[in-house]
This record gives C-alpha cells, structure tokens and sequence, in this order.
C-alpha cells in the first residue's frame, strides 16, 4: 500500500517510521527540513527552541521502547533534572506555586496565610465546573487562582481563562491533594509529573533526535499541498494532482485542511476558521548564570510569559535563556522589555513562528470534533498537535502515532 504523510513534524515522521517497513510511505514537506515546531533555529553555532522546550520524556514504557530502540539509544541522551522557578511579586520561588507557600511566607506571610485557608475551603468538586478560571478557583482556592493562576494563564493564551475550557489541564499540571499541600508547609516537596526529569540529546539540540526520526524515510521537501480529493474511479487519494496514495495521513493543521478538500462541505470550512491557536515570539540572548531550566513570568507588566535556559540542557561555555511572548512582537518590543531585567545581556536573534500553540475557547470542542468527525467519515487519518487540535507534547505525538499505527495494521 502506498501511504501519503502530510507534513514531517514529530508526528508525521513517527507514524512514517512506523509504516515504512510495510508500505511504500512518502512524506510531503512544505519547509526544507524535517521537524516541525520541535526543530531547533541555528545562530551563530547556538542551536535554541522557538517554539517551547521540546524536551522528551513519558510515562508510557511503549513510548521509550520506542524512541530508544528505534530512533536514538538512551545512551546518547542526557538525563537532566528540571529545576524552574517562579517570578512572583519581584521574587524567585519554586515551581509548582503551590508547594512555594512556605517561600511566600518569608516575605509575605498574609499572603501565604490567604492562600492557605482559601486551598482548605476550596470545594475541590470540578462536577460544576465550566471554565478555566473556575476549575482554577475550585482547584487551588481563590486566592492562588488570582494571584497566578488566572493572570499567567490569561497572559499565556492571549484569552481569559473564564472564556476557555478546562479540559486540557489534566496532566499539564501538578495537582496537589491536600496532604502534599500540607506537607509541602513543613518540607520542600517537588511535583510527580513525568517531565520532572527529561532526556535531551547529548549533542545538545533536538535535531538530532529528528534526523535519527527521518532518517531513510522519503521526504518531498518544499511540497506545499494546496488540494486533496479523492479519486472513486482510481481509488486513490491526489494531492496537488501530481501525488497519488492508497491512503492519507494528515499532520496538517485542522484550521487549514478542510479548505483543501475537494468539495468539503461549507459547515465543516466554517467551522475550521473558528479554532483559534497562538503564535509564539521568541528572542535569543546571552544572560547571567542560573540553575533554572525554566522561569515562569506571570507579572502583566512583561510581555514575556517564560524563560528557557538552554544552557542547563543544551550545554554551552556561555550562558543563553530563550525568552517568549504570545502573538507576533516585533524585535524592538522583545528587546526593550528584555532590558528591564539585567538577568539579560544581550538579544541575539528573534523568531516569530505560525502555530504555535492551540487555545481552549468555548468553540473548541464542537469545532474539533465536527471537523475530526467529518475527517474520519471520508477516510483521512489525523495526527499531532494541530492534526488533532490538541495540546500535545512530543511523547504524546508518539504515542498516538503507535495506536495509529496498530489500529492501521488491525484494518489493513
């Protein structure tokens, strides 16, 4: 059978990887190089992210069987401690925020003592609720919901969170029970989420995890797909009328897709224009030294909402955070703001990406689901953060490729 990819993001080549040991599989590219939002940008010898982290961890054996076995042995990755911090109220504190009361306290103890008795009468009970800001508010009490919660999330999707959907919070957070909340009042205590600690390449960029990916997989570099139809009389998929396939897989964006379906109907093209997602600027610079992996920026008065410091995973003899901002900002805008910290020496280059991250609104679930509906009942396969309209990270990406994969192989 002959398989048609579209895009060679993480998801495209895993699902590729997968295949191509059955089937004749070809990827179609629109960029000159494999990877997606998880390559990384080269300057001046300094590779760094622009669109997040990209780190690789999972809870999922099958993943890491997977990527280790397959793709790139885990003795060719580091393993690195996470270590983030919060800037909050012109102090650093530990992340997760709510095991970072005791720190709080040191400089603010009504504060702490507001955030401790709102968490304890929280009710907890997400039955009733249908926001962010109120799954925030039930979660961890009023208080922390308004001093962190709601404006870092407000400043990270570029919506208020009372205007989203709480759906995709579960495992993006530490949630807390109340006996580690307690206990984090009397003794440090970290969170358990997977990427606590997190594999990096030993050579220090994520393209090398993605070379390994595409590596003796057929990609057609600079192929910009403007139409897809389905052929009844050759019983074949076509794209761009030169591409012909038994069958499609699409890592493309669903806000994109359905305009490029012959004959699509106009409801599902309609509801395509109303998913929303964010773009991402992101700003090189050489800085101070820290131990952080990550520093989380609620405060409104910087347009930054985090600081990736590459250097303590992506090792250099010098020292370089990424620094990021919701929506297109112009170099001038990232700069300026930077030079307000002088943790910050000197912007060194600046990107603006297209999809960078998908936003939770009220539209949401409908949209996505009327769209993945409609794709499912002419036959086109959909993967990926934004072939699924999901907020995935890399292991996810993975793992739904490998249930593609043997649900593929159970209907073919």
């Amino acid at each position: 059978m002959k398989i048609g990819i579209l895009g060679a993001g993480i998801s495209g080549l895993s699902i590729g990887k997968l295949l191509s040991s059955q089937h004749e599989v070809e990827i179609l590219e629109r960029h000159m190089e494999p990877g997606g939002i998880a390559k990384t940008k080269n300057f001046d010898g300094i590779p760094y992210h622009t669109v997040g982290g990209h780190c690789f961890n999972s809870k999922h054996l099958d993943v890491l069987a997977f990527v280790f076995s397959k793709i790139l042995p885990e003795e060719k990755w580091d393993l690195i401690q996470r270590k983030s911090s919060i800037r909050f109220k012109n102090r650093e504190i530990s992340y997760p925020i709510e095991f970072a009361v005791r720190e709080i306290h040191a400089f603010n103890p009504e504060l702490a003592y507001k955030i401790i008795e709102d968490y304890l009468i929280a009710q907890q009970d997400l039955s009733n609720v249908h926001n962010l800001e109120d799954w925030f508010v039930s979660s961890f009490g009023k208080t922390l919901a308004e001093e962190y919660f709601i404006p870092y999330n407000r400043k990270i999707w570029n919506i208020e969170p009372k205007e989203m959907s709480h759906e995709w919070v579960k495992e993006k957070l530490p949630i807390p029970d109340r006996k580690a909340f307690m206990q984090s009042l009397f003794n440090e205590l970290k969170d358990n989420m997977s990427h606590r600690l997190f594999y990096y390449p030993k050579n220090n960029q994520t393209n090398t995890f993605i070379k390994a990916l595409a590596d003796g997989l057929k990609i057609l570099f600079g192929y910009n797909v403007f139409s897809i139809r389905y052929s009844n009389r050759n019983k074949k998929w076509i794209i761009n009328d030169t591409q012909h396939y038994d069958l499609i897989i699409n890592t493309l964006p669903l806000n994109i897709v359905p305009s490029l379906i012959e004959n699509c109907p106009l409801e599902i093209v309609d509801e395509a224009q109303k998913l929303r997602y964010n773009r991402i600027t992101t700003m090189l610079w050489e800085s101070a030294q820290t131990s952080n992996t990550w520093t989380y920026i609620p405060e409104p008065e910087s347009i930054f909402h985090r600081y990736i410091h590459i250097s303590n995973f992506a090792g250099s003899q010098k020292s370089y955070t990424i620094t990021e901002a919701v929506g297109e900002r112009s170099y001038d805008e990232m700069a300026n703001c930077g030079r307000k910290d002088p943790f910050l020496k000197t912007p060194l280059d600046h990107n603006v990406s297209d999809h960078a991250y998908v936003v939770f609104d009220k539209n949401y679930n409908t949209s996505k689901d009327t769209i993945l509906k409609y794709l499912k009942q002419i036959g086109i396969y959909t993967l990926g953060r934004f072939g699924e309209w999901d907020y995935y990270n890399m292991d996810i990406c993975i793992k739904k490729s490998l249930e593609l994969y043997k649900l593929l192989q159970d209907e073919h």
